[in-house]
């Protein structure tokens, strides 16, 4: 074994106790207890951010384990632990040594990009139920900027995930100046009373297609000035491989207090991997392990979009419907749809992908896959505007400033729509349209009569 550290960080609403059984279990495969360290944070005050408790995180280091700025370590985090441990490692200005410093990340049930529960969490019944219970300045504080950043489809997430991501910068990829990471959740919901929080797709707190780091972001671009050549921008996927692994017969909570020897083993030889080779071993091996219960599962995706005008402004007033179009009529598929509540810009879709793949390969009902626009400004005065539609409704005097689009995603994006679909990611799309103010009488701005 390594004589690094192993730091293991909690999520929402727990503490350092959440790590006792594996604790444990590290130490009987072959760790010393004091290498384990677990930290404790505060996430049910609604003044504390998560930047905050990843840079006190960053303090703990330095201070309190007396690493000095250079020494490596590991780390294991569950739920929001891992949205901590991603804003310590991508702090603008020393991102490249905290991305070398950090050696292994092993992900448990990671809230990657947001949980479905934290917008419920910052309800007075969430309070109720998650809040603070102890009588003080804080009583029935829930932790509003902690769940703000766990909300699905929130800016938080989005700017988090073009920094790791989608930046110039590879964070996580098989060489020794990034950590290795491993992402695994349970495969199933809560059980007994708990139940009650599940939904489909997910461990009962996470999304399994919101935990992996596989992801890319796809632009449409529908503005005026942008080139015809560049109206679809398709970035490519995560620098590195990094998938989830299930694990079965566990969820959100179990994971972390029931873990099956299956997950104990593949976490103990994941934190050994140390070259291209052995993780392409490790890889193969939590593949072999799991392709069982990951065949077994319903396959979901996960969609985070925005919508933008050209300056880069959020349109807040907009939808996207995706359709099956058969020539005759347009038949849309179930999505399960998010509005971000800081920003309504921002949005979450979730989609499962058994209606997607029967529509698109069956060979005897061939169909095109089209994306339906709309945006509206909410006045006569301004409305958006976009190219490369197939139908559109422009005329803002008479519809108020709303703008209907129609696009063919199966003829505009390489390699047809299938190439949009992908089970257990998630996609970040981001749409782009004029806003043109309009001129003349009673519009945004007009020449008033000479005298």
């Amino acid at each position: 074994m390594a004589d690094r550290k192993i730091v293991l960080i909690h999520g929402y609403s727990a503490n350092g106790e959440a790590f006792n059984v594996w604790r444990n279990a590290l130490v009987d495969a072959g760790w010393k207890r004091g290498q384990l360290v677990t930290v404790s944070y505060e996430s049910l005050t609604n003044e504390v951010s998560v930047r905050d408790i990843a840079e006190g995180f960053d303090r703990l280091l330095r201070q309190n384990l007396q690493l000095t700025e250079d020494e490596p370590f590991d780390a294991i985090v569950h739920s929001t632990g891992m949205l901590v441990l991603r804003s310590w490692l991508t702090r603008q200005g020393v991102a490249d040594d905290r991305r070398k410093r950090l050696k292994h990340l092993i992900a448990l049930a990671p809230a990657t990009f947001g949980s479905p529960l934290a917008h419920k969490g910052r309800s007075f019944l969430g309070a109720l139920v998650k809040g603070r219970k102890a009588f003080g300045p804080d009583f029935l504080e829930a932790g509003d900027m902690v769940l703000d950043a766990l909300e699905l489809g929130g800016s938080f997430g989005w700017d988090l995930a073009h920094r790791d991501l989608f930046g110039e910068t590879e964070f996580y990829n098989d060489k020794r100046t990034t950590p290795y990471v491993f992402v695994f959740v349970g495969d199933r919901g809560y059980r007994g009373l708990s139940s009650v929080a599940n939904e489909p797709g997910t461990d009962g707190t996470v999304r399994w297609a919101g935990t992996a780091l596989n992801s890319r972001k796809i632009v449409l671009d529908l503005t005026a000035d942008c080139a015809e050549n560049n109206r679809v921008q398709l970035a490519n996927w995560t620098q590195d491989d990094v998938p989830m692994h299930p694990i079965a017969n566990v969820d959100h909570g179990s994971i972390l207090s029931e873990p099956p020897k299956q997950l104990v083993h593949l976490v103990v030889e994941a934190l050994q991997v140390h070259s291209s080779a052995t993780y392409a071993s490790w890889l193969e091996e939590a593949n072999t392990a799991t392709e069982g219960t990951l065949a077994a599962m319903p396959r979901w995706q996960q969609f985070v979009v925005r919508a933008i005008d050209e300056r880069g402004d959020g349109i807040r007033d907009w939808n996207l419907q995706l359709a099956f179009d058969d020539g005759q009529s347009l038949t849309p598929f179930g999505q399960d749809v998010h509005v971000y509540k800081g920003d309504a810009s921002y949005r979450a879709f979730h989609v499962d992908l058994k209606q997607v793949e029967k529509m698109m390969t069956d060979p005897s009902a061939p169909v095109q896959l089209t994306a339906q626009l709309y945006a509206s400004t909410g006045t006569k005065r301004v409305l958006y505007t976009g190219v490369l539609a197939d139908r559109a409704d422009v005329e803002a005097p008479d519809n108020g400033g709303t703008w209907y689009g129609t696009l063919n995603l199966s003829t505009t994006l390489p390699g047809g729509a299938t190439q949009l679909f992908h089970p257990f990611t998630t996609t970040f799309l981001e749409l782009r349209l004029d806003r043109d103010p309009l001129t003349g009488p009673g519009m945004v701005i007009r020449l008033e009569p000479q005298t």
